[in-house]
């Protein structure tokens, strides 16, 4: 009976802790409690005690008393920190009747030099040095309508219409979806174009990537990128098993956004991660996951090929057109977060059906370690699913002399290896190390030095290079 009166005591002095105006903000001015409405002033400012004054004045130094309000006022921290994070409309202040919308944008500017490279390697352009806008993108978010969202991302940036077919005269459309969201049973139902759901490096998106580029055997060469379907994402209740599959056309041009042709190709993603893992709000993580990617190829070939992880110049391996009715990727993910050091790896195999039947392969392997304390931040379910989020320093750049600050460092290095030996096109492995320096969450400076190496069947044979690429990368 003690421990009841105690206990009833602690949730009368919890109760009496001003209500935040976040708090009413969440539960809209409608929902307002009685505490947080305007009082008439005799009211206000009576003296008369209320119920359970005395037992309050009287118990309020009480260890016991003291011991659960700080297990109460936690249990309410991570309640509400859960909600924020949740995505229905209430916590999401998602309106019933209308869209809120946000415009961003996205500047990348890259730099990269050729250190050093074979005289055997040649291309068009060569090995040279260049810099660019890598991306020059505006972007529109919305939510709405209880539980809808969109995104509309376009490119500014120059760039060719495939490899050689001069420059584009229209902006790229890179996002262009809808969502609805917590469907019962089903979760998230997705139509546009939009990151295809399989590999954990590919559906992180750029901002949030340890690299300049992402690594070998994930840009374009066993994962998809964006692409024109619907898909579904949905995850347990204790977002600790996440799954997606999607329907998709193959390879709609981002730049001419049509095709008029009987056969439009098909893409069939599936994804399904489990994260038992999951500690401190994400400073100790362990994410695995596997995925299957079938595509039925709309012209029937399908091409292999890579640049030493940039962005602009030659390609060191090239398998050329080969014949092939459909081919199937298979992928297995592993990260892990344990505070400021993150590992972080995939593995993919695929299998050729048709007159040139075959398999490749190739994986990655990356650490990262925060020199100054902070750590990956991991999403369970995110925009596309299980992905890496924006990382935010513990102290933001500064250099006012009352305040200085560093922001954060993070040292990277990366192993990538394709192998196409299958098809007598050789191999490539590559060392990438680096430095990002983050001055906020939307603004870093990046540096990676590559070595790429590629075997004697490659497309200029047995050839080495060395490349440092600078990339200073804002957002907002």
């Amino acid at each position: 009976m003690l421990r009841f009166e105690k206990l009833l005591t602690a949730l009368l002095l919890l109760t009496a802790v001003p209500v935040t105006a976040s708090t009413v903000s969440a539960m809209g001015s409608d929902t307002a409690p009685a505490s947080v409405l305007p009082q008439p002033e005799s009211v206000a400012n009576s003296t008369f005690p209320t119920a359970g004054h005395a037992m309050l004045t009287e118990d309020a130094e009480d260890p016991d008393i003291t011991a659960m309000l700080a297990d109460l006022q936690k249990r309410l921290e991570q309640l509400e920190k859960k909600q924020s994070s949740s995505g229905s409309a209430a916590t999401r202040d998602v309106p019933t009747d209308r869209w809120n919308v946000r415009l961003g944008g996205h500047v990348q500017l890259d730099y990269v030099n050729w250190m050093n490279a074979d005289p055997a390697i040649g291309g068009n352009p060569g090995p040279q040095d260049y810099f660019e806008f890598r991306r020059l993108r505006l972007v529109a978010d919305g939510v709405g309508y209880e539980n809808c969202d969109f995104r509309l991302q376009m490119t500014l940036e120059p760039e060719t219409v495939g490899e050689s077919s001069g420059r584009a005269t229209s902006p790229d459309v890179k996002d262009a979806y809808f969502s609805v969201n917590e469907i019962p049973g089903l979760g998230r139902f997705r139509i546009g174009n939009f990151f295809v759901p399989f590999g954990l490096e590919q559906v992180t998106n750029d901002t949030n990537i340890v690299f300049l580029e992402r690594s070998v055997p994930t840009q374009g060469i066993f994962t998809a990128d964006r692409e024109v379907g619907v898909a579904l994402y949905n995850t347990t209740d204790d977002e600790s098993v996440g799954w997606s599959t999607g329907v998709f056309f193959d390879g709609i041009s981002d730049t001419l956004k049509e095709r008029i042709d009987d056969n439009q190709g098909l893409r069939l993603s599936g994804r399904l991660v489990w994260t038992p893992l999951f500690e401190d709000d994400g400073v100790r993580v362990l994410h695995t996951g596997v995925g299957v990617l079938y595509t039925d190829d709309q012209d029937n070939s399908v091409r292999f090929r890579t640049r030493p992880q940039i962005h602009e110049g030659p390609r060191l391996l090239d398998s050329g057109s080969l014949a092939a009715d459909a081919y199937t990727v298979g992928n297995l993910e592993m990260a892990a977060v344990m505070g400021p050091f993150t590992l972080q790896s995939e593995a993919y195999l695929a299998t050729l059906n048709g007159a040139q039947a075959g398999n490749l392969g190739g994986w990655y392997a990356h650490a990262s370690w925060f020199l100054t304390g902070e750590h990956r931040i991991y999403e369970r379910f995110g925009q596309h699913g299980a992905q890496f989020a924006r990382n935010k320093p513990l102290r933001n750049l500064s250099v006012r002399a009352e305040g200085l600050a560093p922001g954060a460092v993070e040292l990277k290095s990366r192993y990538s290896s394709l192998i196409l030996d299958s098809f007598q096109c050789g191999n490539y492995q590559d060392l990438t190390t680096g430095v990002n320096w983050y001055w906020n969450d939307r603004t870093r400076l990046m540096l990676d030095w590559i070595h790429p190496v590629t075997t004697k069947d490659g497309l200029y044979g047995d050839v080495t290079a060395d490349l440092l690429a600078l990339r200073f990368d804002f957002n907002w």
